[in-house]
């Protein structure tokens, strides 16, 4: 392609906001590129969510490591992109491979060839943050990049960080054998969600034999001829032979030259963008999908600003709501919230109503001869709306889904109460606590 090539659009990166706005832009016959230095395709479908839930899953049926791995790598296309690049192509996006650096307005170049632009899509998602842990650096570190696309099995692992991707790797290792330890400084796990999920998910871990080390950081890391020690704060010790870091994610935004167009950014923190996720910009059109937002750092949530953008730069005007946006960690059993958490509802001075209910008081408890987990429901006093939801529980991604529909429409509690759900269903549980919920509304 020539170096004075103009695209109506270019699309920074390729994970799976930049793949949906560049083949939507490209079948509405736009002349669009997609630009990515790595695999076209993104986190998700290579080291993310694909191959870790492909993991649990094997972990579930019982399979071993061998058989585990391979179905992964089977998955994700053994981390190869070039039938996804092909598809792209047929569709008329032009897939430039290499470093994209903005220049100047409407100029941009990618390792060394110059492109003109109309339209800039960011889309260059999120990286590992990885702590600054003296010694951390010089020891061998897995983030999950790394533990979700080696054949490498760790005799003894240690996770760093107690969120959703470090829970869920410390019960895929500790499934097929690994000695997991899981450090969480905090004191308990999932911290952003209500406290009975974290404690849920803990009694899973633990009975699978995680050590938990809540409440204790790491204060440093060194080698030994057999392994690792890592030293705790509260003076406490760990061997291990692999370290994983699942400490959390920043956007991507450094080295993009985002500021010749006047974008402000700042290092660990998401390019600013409006309610149709267009990002302020004194220099041309510039919108932005994904993690490098931070607003919502979930595979769906991408999907969902992706078409947004798409939407919008087709002449749709369209606004974001992010009031219903699930958010799950794929343990067994699955830990589901969605919308305001009881975290969320103190800072914001929400006068929140709580209702709860066990799972094990439920007939498919009993079938499936395992009643561990609970659900919770949130309603807005002053409003007389449900607005947040958590359950930990076998399935929940599935049968939450309908509370997420509720919070997203504002469906009145005297609706909601009147649904009737399958016998025998985990579904059912929602029914006592949308009655009591009604009741003291």
């Amino acid at each position: 392609m020539s170096q004075n090539h103009h695209y109506d659009a270019v699309v920074l990166g390729g994970g799976t906001a930049g793949e949906l706005v560049a083949t939507g832009l490209a079948r509405a016959g736009r002349d669009v590129a997609l630009v990515e230095n790595r695999l076209v395709g993104g986190e998700s479908r290579y080291f993310a969510c694909v191959p870790s839930k492909s993991l649990l899953l094997s972990a579930r049926r019982g399979e071993t490591w061998e058989m585990a791995v391979a179905r992964r790598d089977a998955l994700t296309g053994h981390r190869a992109d070039e039938r996804i690049v092909a598809r792209m192509a047929e569709e008329g996006v032009t897939v430039l491979r290499g470093r994209g650096q903005v220049t100047a307005p409407g100029r941009i170049e990618v390792d060394g060839a110059g492109h003109g632009f109309g339209d800039l899509v960011l889309c260059t998602g999120s990286e590992p943050v990885i702590p600054p842990v003296d010694g951390l650096a010089d020891v061998p570190l897995w983030t999950s990049d790394g533990a979700l696309s080696v054949p490498d099995l760790p005799r003894r692992l240690v996770v760093l960080g107690g969120g959703p991707v470090g829970c869920e790797l410390a019960q895929v290792y500790a499934a097929f054998g690994s000695q997991v330890s899981l450090v969480e400084a905090s004191g308990r796990l999932l911290t952003a969600e209500a406290p009975f999920a974290g404690e849920v998910l803990a009694d899973a871990l633990r009975r699978m034999g995680v050590d938990l080390r809540l409440g204790a950081g790491l204060s440093h890391v060194e080698r030994k001829e057999s392994g690792l020690r890592l030293w705790l704060s509260d003076g406490g010790t760990l061997d291990a032979d692999r370290i994983l870091v699942a400490a959390g994610r920043r956007p991507r935004v450094e080295g993009l030259g985002l500021e010749t167009l006047g974008v402000a950014t700042s290092p660990g923190h998401g390019v600013p963008v409006d309610e149709t996720c267009r990002v302020p910009s004194t220099s041309g059109d510039v919108w932005a999908a994904g993690d490098v937002t931070g607003v919502a750092r979930t595979t769906h949530a991408a999907r969902y600003q992706a078409r947004l953008v798409l939407a919008n730069l087709l002449g749709e005007h369209r606004a974001a709501d992010y009031r219903a946006i699930p958010r799950v960690v794929y343990t067994t059993p699955t830990v589901y919230a969605v919308g305001i958490s009881p975290k969320q509802a103190e800072e914001l001075g929400i006068d929140l109503l709580t209702a709860g209910y066990d799972l094990a008081a439920t007939a498919r408890a009993a079938v499936e001869a395992d009643d561990r987990g609970r659900v919770e429901l949130y309603a807005d006093r002053s409003r007389g709306l449900l607005i947040g939801a958590a359950a930990a529980g076998l399935y929940a991604e599935e049968w939450m889904s309908e509370i997420a529909l509720a919070i997203r429409a504002e469906t009145p509690l005297s609706v909601l109460t009147d649904v009737v759900h399958a016998f025998p269903t985990y579904g059912e549980s929602v029914e006592a606590p949308l009655r009591e919920l009604a009741g003291r509304l």
